[in-house]
């Protein structure tokens, strides 16, 4: 496969994506750990509870899992408005959406879990962390010449053993390039897991803060200047 040079955007480059993976892992395991025990960045699950839901007859549980998959869809709609109508001189639209995603993380960091106040709190939470995954997982859809997803993993799994498989057919190495790249995206989110379970068990609700720090630095990365990148 021929390669090329191209003009690569600070946000499609592999460190923006490393860094928002961890953000995606650490957002997951913190809805877990200290929010009710929920996955808020896909919404499989939410879908597969909703059916059980409504064949139970339980409308109003239903309901609980129902509007995270709004926020999440509603989410996709609000990204692709910004990306219209949000670039400035001074910002790109996707630094709109980091600033969106600091805000409401900062706001869900002094809500009471459950165990502190009211249940309703760690679902606003989790709808809240739905909705900005799904700002991210829009708008970041690319990192250094792959589609991959920074707020889960099932399609980087399927995209990561696919190259293997187009690897082992070809002998082209930018597939096997290809599957390192899913593999260490993957890893990052991992990463970000683990950091949460260590933090969230030390500072509760309280401890999303620490992806603020993460956000601020995609949002800086992202003042620089387009660079020179090989792409095969």
């Amino acid at each position: 496969m021929k390669k090329y040079h191209t003009k690569e955007q600070m946000s499609e480059a592999f460190l923006t994506g490393a860094i928002l993976s961890i953000v995606g892992g650490y957002f997951d395991a913190y809805t877990y750990i200290a929010r009710g025990k929920v996955f808020a960045n896909a919404q499989t699950g939410n879908i597969v509870l909703l059916g059980v839901k409504l064949m139970e007859g339980d409308f109003l549980k239903a309901l609980t899992y129902f509007i995270p998959i709004f926020a999440f869809v509603l989410g996709v709609f609000v990204a692709e408005y910004i990306k219209k109508v949000g670039n400035s001189k001074h910002l790109h639209w996707r630094q709109i959406i980091i600033l969106i995603e600091i805000l409401i993380v900062a706001i869900a960091a002094f809500m009471p879990n459950g165990e502190k106040g009211f249940k309703t709190y760690d679902m606003i939470v989790n709808i809240a962390i739905s909705f900005i995954c799904s700002l991210q997982v829009q708008s970041f859809r690319k990192i250094h010449g792959i589609a991959c997803a920074t707020t889960m993993c099932t399609g980087n799994m399927r995209s990561f053993a696919d190259n293997l498989v187009q690897y082992t057919d070809t002998k082209n190495k930018q597939f096997l390039k290809n599957a390192f790249k899913y593999f260490m995206i993957n890893l990052f989110f991992i990463v970000g897991a683990v950091i949460s379970a260590f933090l969230t068990n030390i500072f509760g609700e309280f401890s999303v803060m620490f992806c603020v720090g993460g956000l601020l630095a995609v949002f800086l990365l992202m003042f620089k200047k387009p660079f020179e990148s090989d792409i095969h």
